[in-house]
């Protein structure tokens, strides 16, 4: 089955921004206090010449479909590894159609393009399955409650 959509780096389609900010914020950090402002600055540095960090937008034409980013950290207590896929968000009546391993593939593409070997993504327990049937290797349980994945050069 083909998929039914692009997936493009927000450098290249900058007018989703908004919405990505929007949904990230929602989905992550609105409950933790982190005003809109804050994050939108934070996604604003993927818009630089840097390939980390980079945010990657799953679209039809004008509609936002999901994003993932790609970041150098996203676990504090672990710093030393880099980079990692996070912030992976597909709109609710787009699931179940390839878009968020799309995205995971895009950024995971973009870290290894970028001269790393490994590259990293952190879940709840939940959702270990999901990215296990993914290709990702559980290399780290219950830290700070999230499971650590890898994915190595192939």
């Amino acid at each position: 089955m083909a998929l039914a959509c692009t997936v493009s780096d927000l450098r290249e389609v900058p007018a989703f921004a908004a919405v990505v900010a929007e949904r990230v914020w929602r989905a992550w950090w609105e409950g933790k206090g982190v005003p809109l402002d804050a994050l939108r600055a934070r996604l604003d540095e993927s818009l630089g010449r840097s390939p980390v960090p980079a945010t990657f937008v799953a679209h039809d034409s004008e509609r936002f479909l999901g994003c993932a980013a790609l970041i150098a950290s996203d676990v504090d207590q672990r710093p030393a590894l880099t980079p990692w896929v996070a912030a992976l968000w597909v709109e609710p009546v787009s699931t179940r159609q390839g878009i968020g391993a799309a995205l995971m593939a895009r950024a995971t593409e973009a870290a290894f393009a970028s001269g790393h070997e490994h590259v990293y993504l952190a879940a709840e327990a939940r959702l270990a399955p999901y990215y296990a049937a993914r290709g990702w290797s559980l290399v780290e349980s219950d830290v700070d409650g999230l499971e650590i994945f890898v994915r190595r050069r192939g």
